[in-house]
């Protein structure tokens, strides 16, 4: 009887026995880590400028006669632009030409008369001195014919230089001048200027940190590589916000530093088509400085910042987590590169993490899950 009773006792007390409770591991949102080309900018308050900019300027004196051309308007290279008073430039190209008529047939008899006395002299029938001064005339005759050629062709340079042409193709400003105004070395020399801006140069200024850093990843800045599947570009922003819709090259930098800001000049090309961008105009300027193929990627949101250092909570197969201290690379959107500490593929915690410890175990889950269990713990 008192053995039925022990064992009815030990029973009852095996089962009011508070029991032990297990901890329910925490739910927590995991994702791979990821791979991918990560494309490096840099932002920048760049100028357009135009890619070739030509004053027209008289090179000769004279009254302006007449203009043959509209302003604003485009203008072809070798284009006549303007004409100044000829008069007297013709009359100086038609004297030394007069003058070089003159001059040839002096040559011309020249050379006659030494062909007769040279014969004579052979035959002792003229003295050396006839030859020598046949000789003389002649050289003579022969220099003063090359003066007379070169001053009609300044004479004729002078007078091609009346009609003022376009150096180049572009848009022409207004005239600076009226017409019948004094213009050349005694007067008004300028008379307008002409825009070549259907390709634009954009300038803005890089950092020598930004200098360094592209040449830790091999990149030189304004110089193209042939090696490299990219090239440096640059995209502008417009007044009105929208990203303009063409892409310009980076096709010089400036070799030195400017000591007074530590900053050097960086340049790049730009199609203009429709002549969008005006010479002078500000603008942001977004610059291709690197891309990073192949690069390990995380979310910013798993990153945990402490004075230590950066550091995430990786999951490992038999779900538990470990902290992993990882080197940050640069940010693009919500994302960052890590430079070591972690490897493609692991399964990195994005959400949850703030209730975890180095060696807990874990539950995967999804976002819902997290905030059920979230509210269920309040």
């Amino acid at each position: 009887m008192l053995a039925c009773m022990a064992v009815l006792l030990a029973v009852y007390i095996v089962l009011t026995w508070p029991k032990k409770s297990v901890p329910i591991p925490p739910v927590v949102v995991v994702e791979p880590v990821g791979q991918e080309d990560v494309e490096i900018y840099g932002d920048y308050v760049g100028r357009i400028r135009a890619q070739q900019f030509v004053e027209v300027r008289a090179r000769v004196e004279g009254f302006l006669e007449s203009m043959a051309f509209e302003e604003g308007t485009y203008v072809t290279k070798n284009q006549v632009l303007f004409v100044i008073d000829q008069k007297q430039y013709r009359a100086k190209a038609d004297k030394a030409r007069a003058q070089l008529r003159k001059d040839s047939a002096q040559v011309r008899k020249a050379k006659r008369d030494l062909d007769r006395i040279r014969p004579l002299f052979e035959q002792k029938a003229a003295s050396q001195l006839d030859l020598d001064n046949a000789i003389a005339a002649y050289e003579t005759a022969v220099a003063s014919m090359g003066m007379s050629q070169a001053d009609l062709d300044q004479a004729e340079q002078e007078l091609g230089y009346t009609w003022v042409r376009s150096p180049i193709s572009g848009h022409i400003s207004e005239r600076h001048v009226d017409l019948g105004t004094l213009v050349g070395t005694g007067g008004q020399s300028l008379l307008a200027t002409i825009v070549k801006s259907d390709t634009v140069l954009v300038d803005f200024s890089m950092t020598a940190l930004d200098y360094l850093k592209s040449k830790e990843r091999n990149v030189v800045i304004g110089q193209k590589d042939s090696t490299r599947s990219w090239q440096p570009t640059v995209e502008i922003t417009l007044p009105d916000n929208s990203v303009y819709p063409y892409k310009g090259i980076v096709d010089f930098a400036e070799p030195q530093v400017n000591p007074k800001t530590g900053t050097f000049s960086v340049r790049a090309e730009m199609p203009n088509p429709d002549r969008v961008l005006l010479p002078g105009q500000f603008t942001s300027v977004r610059a291709l400085l690197d891309v990073r193929e192949r690069a390990t990627v995380v979310p910013q949101k798993s990153l945990i910042i402490e004075k230590g250092g950066a550091y995430v909570f990786v999951m490992r197969r038999d779900s538990t987590v470990e902290r992993r201290f990882i080197e940050l690379g640069p940010e693009f959107g919500n994302n960052v590169v890590v430079e070591r500490g972690i490897i493609p593929g692991e399964n990195l915690v994005t959400e949850g993490y703030h209730k975890l410890t180095p060696g807990i175990k874990v539950r995967v889950g999804r976002h819902e899950d997290l905030a059920s269990e979230e509210k269920t713990v309040e």
